[in-house]
C-alpha cells in the first residue's frame, strides 16, 4: 500500500473527498496510489500533504531519492 492512501484512509477520505479538498484530481491520486506515476511532482505532493495535514516528506514514500 502506498503512504498517501495509508495517509488517506487513516484520516478516513475517500480519493474524490482528498481532490476535492485538496484540488488534485482523483485520477492523479489514484494513479499516484497505484504507483502509475512513479516521480510525481513535489507541488502535487505538497498540495495533497496540506489537504491531509502532514508534511510533504510524510507521503514521499520513495517517490523521490533522500538526499
Amino acid at each position: 500500500m502506498s503512504k498517501l492512501k495509508e495517509i488517506r484512509e487513516a484520516k478516513g477520505l475517500t480519493q474524490v473527498e482528498l481532490a476535492v479538498k485538496s484540488g488534485v484530481a482523483s485520477m492523479t491520486i489514484s494513479r499516484i496510489e497505484r504507483g502509475a506515476v512513479t516521480k510525481p511532482a513535489y507541488a502535487t505532493l505538497k498540495v495533497l500533504a496540506d489537504a491531509l495535514g502532514v508534511s510533504p516528506e510524510d507521503i514521499r514514500n520513495g517517490y523521490y531519492a533522500q538526499n
